[in-house]
């Protein structure tokens, strides 16, 4: 399986950090050694002084697609999730600069948190219009919905599957709204669609 990610896909996180809107969505891969093994802890790696958490709507494919329509795109998936993003923020500004690809910044290892719990998406009206949020120290930081999104989950795929084949399995981050900030060890993730908890995690 692969992880497949989408950047600046939420207008006031792109002014927040601020970056340029782009014309299209913007793709970057996580390897499979990126994901958090269930029941552990996130370790703030030694190579970073400012890792952000960026919570972010996950959607996870169940056939094979390659050059997906959108108007065909809800055939390829059933379940919504809930996840983070962790980046090193300063060493991907540093890449940045330097006109570099992120992947050190966004792709090390336990960089990627699958929440435990994922939602039927015929449990919701519509995907179009999902509530999540996110809790650090049982503090609000993060609070959107997906139809904020500057491309939405079916669009996503269709883009997506122009450049990757996508495969039973993989998992699309789907991009992470304003409210991003730093962590610290002993700090605590929790992750919410609606009301439900899909994830808490502790920071060392």
């Amino acid at each position: 399986m692969k992880i497949i990610c989408v950047g600046r896909n939420y207008t006031e996180h792109i002014t927040e950090l601020k970056n340029e809107k782009p014309e299209h969505p913007v793709l970057f891969c996580k390897p499979d050694t990126a994901i958090i093994l269930k029941n552990q802890p996130f370790f703030v790696p030694d190579f970073s002084n400012n890792v952000h958490y960026e919570v972010e709507i996950l959607v996870k494919i169940k056939k094979v697609g390659k050059h997906i329509q959108e108007k065909f795109a809800s055939k390829y998936y059933d379940e919504i999730g809930l996840g983070v993003d962790f980046t090193a923020r300063d060493l991907q500004q540093e890449l940045k600069e330097k006109g570099l690809p992120w992947e050190k910044a966004k792709s090390f290892d336990g960089s990627a948190l699958i929440g435990r719990k994922w939602i039927d998406k015929n449990d919701f009206k519509t995907v179009d219009n999902i509530g999540f949020s996110l809790q650090k120290n049982d503090k609000i930081v993060q609070s959107s919905n997906s139809s904020y999104m500057l491309w939405k989950i079916d669009a996503l795929i269709a883009y997506i599957s122009t450049y990757f084949t996508l495969k039973i399995g993989d998992i699309i981050f789907t991009g992470t709204p304003n409210g991003v900030g730093k962590l610290a060890p002993e700090d605590n993730l929790k992750g919410f669609i609606g009301k439900q908890e899909i994830f808490n995690i502790n920071i060392k």
